[in-house]
Protein backbone atom coordinates (compact mmCIF):
# COMPACT_ATOMS: atom_id res chain seq x y z
CA UNK A 1 0.00 0.00 0.00
CA UNK A 2 1.44 3.37 -0.99
CA UNK A 3 1.78 6.19 1.51
CA UNK A 4 -0.78 8.23 -0.41
CA UNK A 5 -3.34 5.43 -0.36
CA UNK A 6 -2.72 4.76 3.33
CA UNK A 7 -3.18 8.45 4.04
CA UNK A 8 -6.44 8.49 2.09
CA UNK A 9 -7.74 5.50 4.04
CA UNK A 10 -6.70 7.04 7.37
CA UNK A 11 -8.50 10.28 6.48
CA UNK A 12 -11.59 8.34 5.49
CA UNK A 13 -11.61 6.34 8.72
CA UNK A 14 -11.08 9.48 10.79
CA UNK A 15 -14.02 11.24 9.11
CA UNK A 16 -16.29 8.29 9.81
CA UNK A 17 -15.21 8.26 13.46
CA UNK A 18 -15.69 12.02 13.82
CA UNK A 19 -19.19 11.85 12.36
CA UNK A 20 -20.04 9.33 15.05
CA UNK A 21 -18.44 11.29 17.90
CA UNK A 22 -20.31 14.47 16.96
CA UNK A 23 -23.44 14.77 14.84
CA UNK A 24 -22.86 15.93 11.22
CA UNK A 25 -22.63 19.65 10.64
CA UNK A 26 -20.90 20.35 13.96
CA UNK A 27 -19.25 23.73 13.55
CA UNK A 28 -16.34 23.18 15.94
CA UNK A 29 -15.38 19.77 14.51
CA UNK A 30 -15.62 20.99 10.92
CA UNK A 31 -13.37 23.98 11.70
CA UNK A 32 -10.78 21.75 13.36
CA UNK A 33 -10.78 19.40 10.34
CA UNK A 34 -10.33 22.35 7.99
CA UNK A 35 -7.42 23.64 10.04
CA UNK A 36 -5.54 20.42 10.82
CA UNK A 37 -7.11 17.52 8.98
CA UNK A 38 -9.42 14.73 10.08
CA UNK A 39 -6.77 12.48 11.64
CA UNK A 40 -5.34 15.23 13.83
CA UNK A 41 -8.80 16.34 14.84
CA UNK A 42 -9.76 12.81 15.90
CA UNK A 43 -6.59 12.53 18.01
CA UNK A 44 -7.31 15.89 19.61
CA UNK A 45 -10.89 15.01 20.48
CA UNK A 46 -9.93 11.63 21.94
CA UNK A 47 -7.22 13.34 24.03
CA UNK A 48 -9.90 15.61 25.50
CA UNK A 49 -8.37 18.79 24.07
CA UNK A 50 -11.77 20.32 23.31
CA UNK A 51 -12.53 23.90 24.37
CA UNK A 52 -16.30 23.62 23.81
CA UNK A 53 -17.94 22.00 26.84
CA UNK A 54 -20.97 20.57 25.00
CA UNK A 55 -18.79 18.88 22.38
CA UNK A 56 -16.36 17.64 25.05
CA UNK A 57 -19.18 15.99 26.98
CA UNK A 58 -20.56 14.32 23.84
CA UNK A 59 -17.14 12.98 22.82
CA UNK A 60 -16.38 11.61 26.28
CA UNK A 61 -19.77 9.93 26.44
CA UNK A 62 -19.55 8.27 23.04
CA UNK A 63 -15.85 7.39 23.18
CA UNK A 64 -16.33 5.67 26.54
CA UNK A 65 -19.11 3.52 25.08
CA UNK A 66 -17.36 2.45 21.87
CA UNK A 67 -13.91 2.84 20.34
CA UNK A 68 -14.63 5.23 17.40
CA UNK A 69 -11.88 3.71 15.26
CA UNK A 70 -13.31 0.20 15.63
CA UNK A 71 -16.76 1.56 14.92
CA UNK A 72 -15.45 3.11 11.70
CA UNK A 73 -13.91 -0.21 10.63
CA UNK A 74 -17.12 -2.08 11.42
CA UNK A 75 -19.15 0.47 9.46
CA UNK A 76 -16.92 0.04 6.40
CA UNK A 77 -17.20 -3.77 6.58
CA UNK A 78 -20.97 -3.48 6.90
CA UNK A 79 -21.07 -1.13 3.91
CA UNK A 80 -18.98 -3.55 1.83
CA UNK A 81 -21.44 -6.37 2.51
CA UNK A 82 -24.30 -4.04 1.61
CA UNK A 83 -22.68 -2.83 -1.60
CA UNK A 84 -22.45 0.72 -0.27
CA UNK A 85 -19.51 3.12 -0.23
CA UNK A 86 -18.32 6.12 1.75
CA UNK A 87 -17.49 9.29 -0.19
CA UNK A 88 -15.24 12.06 1.17
CA UNK A 89 -14.35 15.54 -0.15
CA UNK A 90 -11.13 14.24 -1.75
CA UNK A 91 -13.13 11.89 -3.99
CA UNK A 92 -13.93 12.99 -7.55
CA UNK A 93 -17.65 12.34 -7.10
CA UNK A 94 -18.03 14.57 -4.03
CA UNK A 95 -21.05 16.88 -4.66
CA UNK A 96 -19.57 20.38 -4.75
CA UNK A 97 -22.82 22.08 -3.78
CA UNK A 98 -22.60 20.99 -0.14
CA UNK A 99 -19.48 23.10 0.35
CA UNK A 100 -21.71 26.20 0.33
CA UNK A 101 -22.67 25.18 3.87
CA UNK A 102 -19.23 26.35 5.01
CA UNK A 103 -20.48 29.95 4.87
CA UNK A 104 -24.11 29.43 5.89
CA UNK A 105 -25.21 31.62 8.79
CA UNK A 106 -28.76 31.41 10.12
CA UNK A 107 -30.74 33.55 12.51
CA UNK A 108 -31.99 32.03 15.71
CA UNK A 109 -30.24 30.08 18.42
CA UNK A 110 -30.01 26.36 18.94
CA UNK A 111 -27.64 23.75 17.59
CA UNK A 112 -29.81 23.00 14.55
CA UNK A 113 -29.29 26.54 13.22
CA UNK A 114 -25.68 26.81 14.42
CA UNK A 115 -24.23 23.45 13.38
CA UNK A 116 -24.90 23.62 9.64
CA UNK A 117 -21.42 23.02 8.27
CA UNK A 118 -20.68 20.65 5.33
CA UNK A 119 -20.64 16.87 5.82
CA UNK A 120 -17.35 15.19 6.60
CA UNK A 121 -18.37 12.12 4.59
CA UNK A 122 -21.38 10.65 2.80
CA UNK A 123 -22.57 7.04 2.66
CA UNK A 124 -24.02 5.97 -0.68
CA UNK A 125 -25.92 3.02 -2.17
CA UNK A 126 -26.27 2.98 -5.94
CA UNK A 127 -24.01 2.98 -8.97
CA UNK A 128 -24.40 6.58 -10.13
CA UNK A 129 -21.79 9.21 -9.26
CA UNK A 130 -22.91 11.78 -6.71
CA UNK A 131 -21.48 14.77 -8.57
CA UNK A 132 -23.26 13.81 -11.80
CA UNK A 133 -26.54 13.10 -10.02
CA UNK A 134 -26.60 16.47 -8.28
CA UNK A 135 -25.30 18.56 -11.19
CA UNK A 136 -28.84 19.00 -12.56
CA UNK A 137 -31.03 18.28 -9.56
CA UNK A 138 -34.17 19.68 -7.98
CA UNK A 139 -35.45 18.84 -4.52
CA UNK A 140 -39.19 18.23 -4.27
CA UNK A 141 -40.29 18.08 -0.64
CA UNK A 142 -43.43 18.48 1.42
CA UNK A 143 -45.87 17.13 3.94
CA UNK A 144 -46.12 13.52 5.07
CA UNK A 145 -49.88 13.93 5.46
CA UNK A 146 -50.24 15.05 1.86
CA UNK A 147 -53.63 15.71 0.33
CA UNK A 148 -54.81 14.34 -3.01
CA UNK A 149 -54.11 17.80 -4.45
CA UNK A 150 -50.52 17.69 -3.20
CA UNK A 151 -49.78 14.20 -4.47
CA UNK A 152 -51.27 15.02 -7.89
CA UNK A 153 -49.17 18.17 -8.28
CA UNK A 154 -46.04 16.39 -7.01
CA UNK A 155 -46.46 13.51 -9.46
CA UNK A 156 -46.84 15.91 -12.38
CA UNK A 157 -43.81 17.98 -11.34
CA UNK A 158 -41.46 15.06 -10.63
CA UNK A 159 -42.46 13.12 -13.73
CA UNK A 160 -41.95 16.21 -15.89
CA UNK A 161 -38.57 17.02 -14.36
CA UNK A 162 -37.40 13.44 -14.92
CA UNK A 163 -38.54 13.57 -18.55
CA UNK A 164 -36.31 16.63 -19.03
CA UNK A 165 -33.29 14.84 -17.56
CA UNK A 166 -33.29 16.42 -14.10
CA UNK A 167 -32.54 14.43 -10.95
CA UNK A 168 -35.35 14.59 -8.39
CA UNK A 169 -34.13 14.67 -4.78
CA UNK A 170 -36.25 14.12 -1.69
CA UNK A 171 -36.17 12.66 1.80
CA UNK A 172 -37.88 9.29 1.40
CA UNK A 173 -40.77 10.04 3.77
CA UNK A 174 -44.44 9.25 3.23
CA UNK A 175 -46.59 11.75 1.35
CA UNK A 176 -44.94 14.29 -0.96
CA UNK A 177 -41.43 12.78 -0.70
CA UNK A 178 -42.52 9.26 -1.66
CA UNK A 179 -44.71 10.59 -4.47
CA UNK A 180 -41.75 12.52 -5.92
CA UNK A 181 -39.51 9.44 -5.81
CA UNK A 182 -42.12 7.11 -7.31
CA UNK A 183 -43.09 9.50 -10.10
CA UNK A 184 -39.42 9.82 -11.07
CA UNK A 185 -38.99 6.05 -11.09
CA UNK A 186 -42.12 5.71 -13.22
CA UNK A 187 -40.66 8.20 -15.72
CA UNK A 188 -37.41 6.24 -15.90
CA UNK A 189 -35.53 9.13 -14.31
CA UNK A 190 -32.87 9.44 -11.63
CA UNK A 191 -33.93 10.05 -8.04
CA UNK A 192 -31.88 10.47 -4.86
CA UNK A 193 -33.24 9.81 -1.36
CA UNK A 194 -31.29 11.71 1.31
CA UNK A 195 -31.83 9.77 4.54
CA UNK A 196 -31.60 10.63 8.23
CA UNK A 197 -30.43 7.09 9.12
CA UNK A 198 -28.16 4.41 7.71
CA UNK A 199 -28.58 3.54 4.03
CA UNK A 200 -29.32 -0.03 5.13
CA UNK A 201 -32.28 0.97 7.31
CA UNK A 202 -35.45 1.62 5.34
CA UNK A 203 -37.34 4.36 7.15
CA UNK A 204 -40.23 4.52 7.06
CA UNK A 205 -40.46 0.73 6.77
CA UNK A 206 -43.55 1.11 4.60
CA UNK A 207 -41.31 2.54 1.86
CA UNK A 208 -38.81 -0.34 1.97
CA UNK A 209 -39.64 -1.62 -1.53
CA UNK A 210 -39.32 1.92 -2.91
CA UNK A 211 -35.88 2.32 -1.31
CA UNK A 212 -34.71 -0.89 -2.98
CA UNK A 213 -35.89 0.43 -6.34
CA UNK A 214 -34.03 3.68 -5.73
CA UNK A 215 -30.85 1.81 -4.81
CA UNK A 216 -31.05 -0.13 -8.07
CA UNK A 217 -31.56 2.79 -10.45
CA UNK A 218 -30.77 5.89 -8.38
CA UNK A 219 -29.02 6.69 -5.11
CA UNK A 220 -29.60 6.37 -1.39
CA UNK A 221 -27.41 8.81 0.54
CA UNK A 222 -26.81 9.56 4.23
CA UNK A 223 -24.31 11.27 6.50
CA UNK A 224 -24.77 8.52 9.09
CA UNK A 225 -23.07 5.10 8.84
CA UNK A 226 -24.97 1.88 8.14
CA UNK A 227 -27.06 0.84 11.11
CA UNK A 228 -27.63 4.40 12.35
CA UNK A 229 -31.12 5.04 13.75
CA UNK A 230 -33.54 7.62 12.34
CA UNK A 231 -33.58 9.91 15.39
CA UNK A 232 -35.88 12.91 15.19
CA UNK A 233 -33.19 15.62 15.25
CA UNK A 234 -31.34 13.94 12.40
CA UNK A 235 -34.10 14.82 9.94
CA UNK A 236 -33.53 18.50 10.70
CA UNK A 237 -29.75 18.08 10.32
CA UNK A 238 -30.27 16.24 7.02
CA UNK A 239 -32.37 19.00 5.48
CA UNK A 240 -29.44 21.39 5.05
CA UNK A 241 -27.78 18.86 2.69
CA UNK A 242 -30.90 18.60 0.51
CA UNK A 243 -30.98 22.40 0.23
CA UNK A 244 -27.26 22.77 -0.52
CA UNK A 245 -26.66 19.86 -2.90
CA UNK A 246 -29.46 20.75 -5.32
CA UNK A 247 -29.92 23.61 -7.78
CA UNK A 248 -33.26 24.49 -6.23
CA UNK A 249 -36.04 23.24 -3.98
CA UNK A 250 -39.79 23.02 -4.59
CA UNK A 251 -42.09 22.75 -1.59
CA UNK A 252 -45.50 21.41 -2.53
CA UNK A 253 -47.42 21.13 0.75
CA UNK A 254 -46.33 21.84 4.30
CA UNK A 255 -47.92 22.61 7.62
CA UNK A 256 -46.58 25.49 9.69
CA UNK A 257 -43.11 24.85 11.21
CA UNK A 258 -42.57 21.64 9.27
CA UNK A 259 -39.28 20.12 8.15
CA UNK A 260 -40.06 21.07 4.55
CA UNK A 261 -40.42 24.71 5.58
CA UNK A 262 -37.03 24.48 7.29
CA UNK A 263 -35.49 23.01 4.13
CA UNK A 264 -36.76 25.86 1.99
CA UNK A 265 -35.57 28.45 4.54
CA UNK A 266 -32.08 27.00 4.17
CA UNK A 267 -32.49 27.04 0.39
CA UNK A 268 -33.21 30.78 0.56
CA UNK A 269 -30.27 31.41 2.90
CA UNK A 270 -27.94 29.55 0.52
CA UNK A 271 -29.08 31.59 -2.49
CA UNK A 272 -30.50 28.55 -4.27
CA UNK A 273 -33.74 28.69 -6.27
CA UNK A 274 -36.62 28.54 -3.77
CA UNK A 275 -40.01 27.60 -5.22
CA UNK A 276 -43.44 27.15 -3.65
CA UNK A 277 -46.60 25.55 -5.02
CA UNK A 278 -49.61 27.50 -3.70
CA UNK A 279 -52.58 25.62 -2.31
CA UNK A 280 -56.10 26.22 -1.03
CA UNK A 281 -56.14 28.83 1.74
CA UNK A 282 -58.51 26.52 3.64
CA UNK A 283 -55.97 23.67 3.78
CA UNK A 284 -53.74 23.21 6.83
CA UNK A 285 -51.20 21.61 4.48
CA UNK A 286 -50.76 24.91 2.64
CA UNK A 287 -50.15 27.13 5.68
CA UNK A 288 -46.39 26.60 5.62
CA UNK A 289 -46.18 27.25 1.87
CA UNK A 290 -48.08 30.51 2.05
CA UNK A 291 -46.13 31.68 5.10
CA UNK A 292 -42.87 31.16 3.18
CA UNK A 293 -44.20 33.28 0.33
CA UNK A 294 -45.13 36.05 2.76
CA UNK A 295 -41.87 35.91 4.71
CA UNK A 296 -39.32 35.43 1.92
CA UNK A 297 -39.63 37.66 -1.17
CA UNK A 298 -36.96 35.48 -2.81
CA UNK A 299 -39.40 32.57 -3.12
CA UNK A 300 -41.17 32.06 -6.43
CA UNK A 301 -44.64 30.65 -7.06
CA UNK A 302 -44.61 27.67 -9.44
CA UNK A 303 -47.63 25.79 -10.75
CA UNK A 304 -46.09 23.34 -13.21
CA UNK A 305 -42.95 21.70 -14.54
CA UNK A 306 -42.33 24.44 -17.10
CA UNK A 307 -42.11 27.12 -14.43
CA UNK A 308 -39.73 25.02 -12.31
CA UNK A 309 -37.48 24.42 -15.32
CA UNK A 310 -37.47 28.12 -16.13
CA UNK A 311 -36.19 28.81 -12.61
CA UNK A 312 -33.46 26.16 -12.43
CA UNK A 313 -32.31 26.02 -16.06
CA UNK A 314 -29.72 28.21 -17.71
CA UNK A 315 -30.93 31.61 -18.93
CA UNK A 316 -33.05 31.04 -22.03
CA UNK A 317 -32.85 27.24 -21.77
CA UNK A 318 -36.50 26.91 -20.80
CA UNK A 319 -39.23 29.45 -21.35
CA UNK A 320 -42.49 28.56 -19.66
CA UNK A 321 -45.61 29.35 -21.63
CA UNK A 322 -47.83 32.00 -20.09
CA UNK A 323 -51.05 30.29 -18.92
CA UNK A 324 -54.03 31.32 -21.01
CA UNK A 325 -57.57 30.25 -21.60
CA UNK A 326 -58.88 28.32 -24.56
CA UNK A 327 -58.28 29.95 -27.93
CA UNK A 328 -61.30 31.63 -29.56
CA UNK A 329 -61.76 32.86 -33.10
CA UNK A 330 -62.55 36.33 -31.72
CA UNK A 331 -59.11 36.59 -30.06
CA UNK A 332 -57.44 37.70 -33.33
CA UNK A 333 -60.08 40.18 -34.48
CA UNK A 334 -59.08 43.69 -35.41
CA UNK A 335 -60.55 46.56 -33.38
CA UNK A 336 -63.46 47.42 -35.76
CA UNK A 337 -64.47 43.76 -36.15
CA UNK A 338 -64.48 43.37 -32.38
CA UNK A 339 -66.72 46.46 -32.06
CA UNK A 340 -69.18 45.06 -34.60
CA UNK A 341 -69.26 41.70 -32.84
CA UNK A 342 -69.83 43.34 -29.47
CA UNK A 343 -72.73 45.33 -30.91
CA UNK A 344 -74.54 42.21 -32.15
CA UNK A 345 -77.69 41.36 -30.18
CA UNK A 346 -77.56 38.10 -28.21
CA UNK A 347 -80.82 36.98 -29.77
CA UNK A 348 -82.52 37.73 -33.08
CA UNK A 349 -81.23 39.58 -36.12
CA UNK A 350 -80.09 43.11 -36.84
CA UNK A 351 -79.66 45.15 -40.02
CA UNK A 352 -76.38 46.86 -41.09
CA UNK A 353 -77.71 50.37 -40.39
CA UNK A 354 -78.80 49.58 -36.82
CA UNK A 355 -75.56 47.70 -36.23
CA UNK A 356 -73.52 50.69 -37.45
CA UNK A 357 -75.37 52.91 -34.97
CA UNK A 358 -74.76 50.46 -32.13
CA UNK A 359 -71.03 50.12 -32.94
CA UNK A 360 -70.45 53.79 -33.75
CA UNK A 361 -69.00 52.92 -37.15
CA UNK A 362 -69.86 53.75 -40.77
CA UNK A 363 -72.21 51.40 -42.64
CA UNK A 364 -69.53 50.53 -45.24
CA UNK A 365 -67.10 49.58 -42.49
CA UNK A 366 -69.76 47.42 -40.83
CA UNK A 367 -70.54 45.63 -44.13
CA UNK A 368 -66.85 44.82 -44.70
CA UNK A 369 -66.41 43.59 -41.14
CA UNK A 370 -69.56 41.47 -41.33
CA UNK A 371 -68.05 39.62 -44.29
CA UNK A 372 -64.94 38.87 -42.23
CA UNK A 373 -67.00 37.79 -39.21
CA UNK A 374 -69.07 35.49 -41.40
CA UNK A 375 -65.93 33.83 -42.79
CA UNK A 376 -64.70 33.38 -39.21
CA UNK A 377 -67.94 31.60 -38.37
CA UNK A 378 -68.95 34.19 -35.78
CA UNK A 379 -72.08 35.57 -37.53
CA UNK A 380 -74.60 34.16 -40.01
CA UNK A 381 -76.76 35.94 -42.56
CA UNK A 382 -80.54 35.64 -42.34
CA UNK A 383 -83.20 36.87 -44.79
CA UNK A 384 -83.90 39.83 -42.48
CA UNK A 385 -80.35 40.68 -41.33
CA UNK A 386 -77.43 39.06 -39.50
CA UNK A 387 -77.32 37.07 -36.24
CA UNK A 388 -74.71 35.61 -33.95
CA UNK A 389 -73.65 32.11 -34.89
CA UNK A 390 -74.53 29.52 -32.27
CA UNK A 391 -71.89 27.00 -31.21
CA UNK A 392 -72.47 23.56 -32.60
CA UNK A 393 -73.98 21.13 -30.12
CA UNK A 394 -71.91 18.12 -29.22
CA UNK A 395 -73.33 14.82 -30.30
CA UNK A 396 -74.39 12.67 -27.34
CA UNK A 397 -72.00 9.81 -26.54
CA UNK A 398 -72.84 6.61 -28.35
Amino acid sequence: MTGSRAGDDADRMARIALTWLAEPGNRAVWQLVQAGGAEATLERLLDGNIPESTLRAAVISRASATDPRRLAEAALHRADRLGARVVVPADAEWPAGVEALSALELDGGGRINRDVRPPLCLWVRGERRLDEAFARSVAVVGARAATSYGTHVTHELAFGLAEHGWTVVSGGAFGIDATAHRATLAAGGLTVAVLACGVDRPYPVGNAAMFEQIAESGLLMSEWPPGAEPLRHRFLIRNRVIAAATVGTVIVEAAARSGAVQTLSRTVALGRRAMVVPGPVTSAMSVGCHELLRRHPETVVVTGTGEVLEEVGRIGEYLAEVPRGRDHARDDLDEDSALVLEAMPHRGTVGPEELAARAGLGVRTVLRRLSLLEMAGLVVRRHNGVALARPARRAPPG
